[in-house]
């Protein structure tokens, strides 16, 4: 080493100055301000790098303990507020703020019974609330832990407090994943060779509109406002096991019901596609009608055999899963469409409030299980709808 001369070392932490190694390190005064310091008369770089952790670490203590003597006052409650639209919600994607708010707004702050400052808080006290949390839905203790874990490992690296209770909290197994979604580009893939079936009309509905398979098999052409482009849900179809005696096999009829819950009622706007999609429909109907005539069985289905009677309930999954093979995509079911409306819409931005009126779910828990002013937002979920299929037919006309 040269004499009197600054060399850094390879840890670009030390430096070697006259006969030793040194580095320099922070400390925090009484006021508040920081200050640098010089330590040297180390014999060699290794011994003066672990001695700057210890100083490094003693550095962050003392900012930990300073922040946390200011805001020793904040309350949980509101420190959790302050929290997520704060350090969290600028840090994550827009579906992770639409399920986090769901999380803080209705599993985490209404089951605080009494408020704490943040400097009380015990793992007894975090149990409390998950333990609410949890019995609201299946996921919600799992949930509500997660968010109260990051929300706390935050207070403690921003010095709202210097012990962080939560690893004694209650551990909650994470729930199964309940749906299956395709990418994107599988979608595409999927409604080119979907327009090849009898099915496509009702894939459709079920995909752009979230509808269930009963709430499909149960559409009439009146129930479509072509004019104002929308579509009222107010029955589905059901099978139903009729059996004269038990000794027989069972046998089932399809008959109308009322809508799964009474949320499920709901009028929704249709994307041009199925517009068109219903006209070509209303056209091969007719032609049932002219050819069967007085034998037709006329209850107005857009969803029906060539005698006018419901097409059969399972007919639309086995055409999925022809299309799934075929594809090599992951098998999917009417309900997985579904799922996949939803998803599309969650990562489109669009609340979990209007997700739930959009499927008609019986509560904003359910919609939050599956993740997983309905008119208000429509524009914006045509917009996406309408464009992943532009792409897709822009794709089979390519081929």
């Amino acid at each position: 080493m040269t004499k009197g001369k600054i060399i850094k070392g390879k840890s670009g932490v030390a430096f070697y100055e006259y006969t030793s190694w040194g580095y320099r390190y922070k400390v925090l005064e009484s006021n508040g301000k920081t200050i640098y310091k010089k330590a040297k008369g180390f014999a060699t770089e290794e011994e003066a790098v672990e001695n700057y952790k210890q100083k490094k670490k003693e550095y962050e203590d003392s900012i930990r303990d300073f922040y946390a003597s200011i805001n020793k006052d904040i309350f949980f409650k509101d420190y959790i507020k302050y929290w997520f639209k704060n350090i969290f919600s600028p840090r994550v994607k827009s579906n992770t703020i639409i399920i986090g708010n769901y999380v803080v707004e209705r599993l985490i702050l209404p089951n605080i019974d009494y408020d704490l400052k943040i400097n009380l808080v015990t793992a007894s006290y975090l149990d409390e609330i998950i333990l609410k949390a949890s019995k609201l839905t299946s996921s919600g203790g799992y949930t509500a832990r997660a968010y109260i874990s990051i929300a706390m490992s935050d207070a403690y690296i921003g010095g709202y407090i210097t012990y962080n209770p939560f690893k004694d909290v209650k551990i909650y197994s994470r729930p199964k994943p309940k749906i299956r979604v395709l990418s994107e580009e599988q979608i595409k893939k999927f409604l080119v060779e979907a327009k090849n079936t009898t099915w496509y009309l009702e894939i459709l509905l079920a995909l752009f509109l979230g509808l269930r398979k009963g709430e499909i098999m149960g559409l009439k052409f009146n129930d479509f406002d072509i004019e104002n482009n929308t579509v009222r849900i107010e029955r589905q179809l059901v099978r139903e096991i009729i059996n004269e005696d038990n000794n027989c096999e069972k046998k089932f009829i399809i008959c109308e019901n009322k809508p799964k819950t009474e949320n499920s009622i709901r009028s929704l706007r249709i994307t041009d596609i199925i517009l068109q999609e219903l006209g070509k429909r209303k056209i091969i109907v007719d032609n049932f009608k002219d050819k069967y005539k007085d034998d037709y069985n006329d209850n107005n289905y857009i969803c029906c055999q060539e005698n006018g009677n419901p097409r059969s309930i399972t007919g639309l999954n086995k055409t999925l899963n022809i299309i799934c093979s075929k594809l090599s995509l992951p098998h999917i079911t009417v309900h997985g469409l579904r799922h996949i409306c939803a998803t599309i819409l969650l990562e489109e931005g669009v609340s979990l409030a209007v997700i739930s009126a959009f499927l008609g779910h019986s509560s904003i828990h359910t919609t939050f299980e599956y993740y997983c002013e309905v008119m208000d937002e429509k524009d914006r979920i045509l917009g996406f709808m309408n464009n992943i299929f532009a792409a897709g037919e822009n794709k089979d006309e390519n081929n």
